[in-house]
């Protein structure tokens, strides 16, 4: 996480910290040996987790890796949510699977620092060695004696840490990380209303506002008649957003409530110029078919080509897109579910001037993220309400918005070709993909960088992937897996009809394709085995996928078309939260079924046709499989997790139709 010395340490020279407790009419003294852990005089042990939770359990495994160092239990950690800082706490950023590989060894680090500085003190208050304490149950002990956390607090903060040896707690003594059966340690506040949303965080004093957004693809305000507005009640202000500085564009409408901004929004009459009024999807998609690479000339004849067309993508989050914003004449206040609050604060005090210790970046609990949450336009949104409502404005987006301007994963097609030997097995093959770029993220403007997810094939096959990116005709960005849940299930899902076509056994034919020794063979292995022989009058699709640093494979049992049980084996190294993991499995399970059987974004006469979950196939829960998740631990560093499981389960369940694959959605029923 790029965490110097200082900045661990950055809490060791506050000796004691104020801190007023819920109930209590006096402060108590805080220990505060890091940026990641304090502890206080009543011995309540408080961790700071530096990313964000969009429902991937950053706080829940930040709770286990204290408790774990700390000799506490999970519920005797409070969780803080960092404000946006990344000079104090490194990398902020959610995305790329990175969290438990970025925060595991800072956060252990951390508690076994404040531990070993608890026992040291312990230690020189009885006068004898440190070897001969203990620290368990938020006390440090030796022999009978007993001294609680809290009362060492003082002596603790004067140490000097650089006497103090520092040792993580090695695996085979872990007593929760890997072990606890607990889900997250925020479950309760959750499902019971309690915990703090995006949507739900708004100063005293905030108004509220919605955005008219643009009616077709790339229009801009032409003229705003705002009279009927300004006449409903509650209304305070209107204003145009100019997209290069405020998002996507549009008039936003400000007022005292939700109802009333809705209503002032109604009342609006705007006309519309420029953009693509007569965009349609189809046409795309024959464009990229048109720009599709040359199949290059292959090591022998060519036993089979197949093309895969993938579509439109829309985020969909429960909680739409929504922030707060507080703009005055000394600096910034933002309230949002992002996912990098830190380049938050840094792209926000550059665009407006400020210096970054003038804005501050309060990141909430997001309800669900995928990749939209990386980009900034709805805070953009409320900053610019700010400015003109002289008050803290909460930008609110509804279903509608959020389908209709969302920024989508990119439409692609793929070609692929491939040799194969007397058996069947291929032994070369050719991969040809016509995509989109994401428009936001220059970076991803090169070929060569979408390219890279079509060379990570896990298979012991030579080939050659050649791409042809066109620009995109509307916004498009991150999605769950990015060009992987292309390029894999494109991959899977022809491997698995050259499989089919030679009469091979799909398991069979991917251990063929893996070294003996592979993780991925392992839990190839372990999938098939748990899965078990395929059922009679059944169907199974396989698919295996390596990256973040982990492996998986998926087995997906289909009858008549039915996708009714999938099986995943997943090796992320050591598990730290095992529940956590299991979900992480199940979640990207059930984004593979929501596209498979039916999910897309089409567009026609210039606008996206598809508006809320009545129209955009997103699954529900009669249509949800068994889904079995075997965890295979191994020696290797610790993987991301959080994409994984999406592109081979999606390549998987489509496969297990039993039927050929020419995309997605291919219509399977699933449940």
């Amino acid at each position: 996480m790029n965490i110097s010395r200082r900045t661990f340490l950055g809490g060791i020279l506050v000796v004691s910290v104020p801190v007023a407790l819920p109930g209590s009419a006096q402060a108590a003294e805080e220990f505060a040996p890091n940026v990641f852990v304090r502890v206080d005089e009543r011995g309540r042990i408080t961790a700071t987790a530096p990313k964000p939770d969009s429902g991937q359990g950053v706080r829940t495994v930040v709770a286990l890796l204290v408790a774990e160092e700390l000799m506490v239990g999970p519920g005797d950690v409070r969780v803080e949510q960092a404000h946006g800082d990344t000079a104090r706490f490194g990398s902020q950023g959610v995305g790329n699977s990175f969290s438990a590989r970025q925060l595991h060894e800072p956060i252990r680090r951390a508690a076994a620092t404040a531990r070993c500085l608890l026992v040291a003190a312990a230690a020189r208050r009885w006068g004898v060695p440190v070897e001969e304490c203990a620290a368990r149950d938020g006390a440090v002990r030796h022999g009978r004696r007993v001294l609680r956390y809290g009362s060492l607090v003082r002596d603790a903060a004067a140490l000097d840490p650089a006497t103090v040896p520092v040792a993580l707690t090695p695996p085979e003594r872990w007593r929760l990380l890997g072990r606890t059966k607990a889900g997250r340690v925020d479950a309760k506040a959750i499902v019971t209303g309690k915990a703090r949303y995006g949507i739900d965080s708004r100063p005293p004093g905030a108004l509220v506002a919605v955005v008219l957004r643009p009616p077709w693809i790339g229009a801009v305000v032409d003229s705003v008649d705002d009279g009927a507005t300004r006449a409903v009640p509650g209304v305070v202000a209107v204003t145009a957003l100019d997209p290069a500085t405020s998002g996507q564009g549009g008039v936003a409408v400000i007022a005292r409530s939700v109802p009333e901004a809705l209503r002032g929004r109604e009342a609006l009459r705007v006309t519309w110029r420029g953009g693509t009024p007569t965009a349609d999807s189809r046409q795309w998609l024959a464009d990229l078919k048109t720009a599709l690479p040359a199949v290059p000339t292959a090591p022998g004849p060519i036993a089979f080509t197949a093309t895969y067309e993938l579509p439109l993508l829309a985020h969909a989050p429960m909680e739409p897109m929504n922030a707060t914003a507080h703009l005055t004449d000394t600096g910034l206040t933002v309230w949002t579910p992002t996912q990098d609050p830190g380049t938050l604060r840094a792209v926000l005090a550059g665009q407006l001037g400020l210096a970054q210790a003038d804005v501050r970046v309060e990141a909430t609990l997001a309800g669900g993220a995928f990749g939209r949450r990386i980009e900034p336009d709805p805070v953009l949104e409320a900053v610019a309400c700010s400015r003109v409502a002289g008050a803290p404005v909460s930008v609110l987006w509804t279903r509608d918005d959020d389908m209709r301007h969302d920024s989508y994963r990119p439409m692609s097609v793929h070609r692929l070709s491939a040799v194969v030997d007397a058996d069947g097995v291929p032994t070369w093959r050719a991969h040809g993909v016509a995509t989109w770029p994401l428009t936001i993220f220059p970076f991803f403007n090169n070929p060569a960088i979408v390219k890279a997810s079509g060379d990570h094939f896990p298979y012991t096959v030579p080939g050659q992937v050649d791409v042809a990116l066109r620009d995109a005709p509307l916004r498009t960005g991150f999605w769950r897996a990015v060009y992987a849940g292309h390029f894999q299930y494109a991959e899977e899902c022809f491997l698995s009809e050259l499989g089919h076509r030679a009469g091979l056994d799909q398991v069979d034919l991917r251990r063929r394709l893996l070294p003996a020794d592979s993780r991925l063979r392992r839990v190839l292995d372990a999938a098939a085995s748990r899965a078990g022989a395929v059922p009679r009058g059944a169907t199974r699709g396989v698919a295996c996928h390596d990256d973040y640093g982990s492996v998986i494979a998926v087995v997906a049992d289909g009858v008549d078309g039915r996708v009714r049980r999938v099986t995943a084996a997943v090796d992320v190294g050591p598990v730290l939260h095992p529940s956590g993991v299991r979900a992480q499995v199940e979640g990207g399970v059930m984004d593979a079924v929501s596209t498979v059987s039916g999910a897309q974004i089409t567009v026609r006469d210039g606008r996206v046709v598809q508006s809320s979950f009545r129209d955009y196939a997103w699954a529900r829960i009669d249509q949800a499989p068994d889904v079995d998740v075997v965890l295979v631990s191994s020696d290797a560093p610790i993987g991301g997790l959080g994409e994984l499981a999406y592109p081979p389960a999606a390549a998987a369940i489509a496969s297990a139709t039993g039927r050929p694959v020419a995309g997605m959605p291919v219509g399977v029923e699933v449940g």
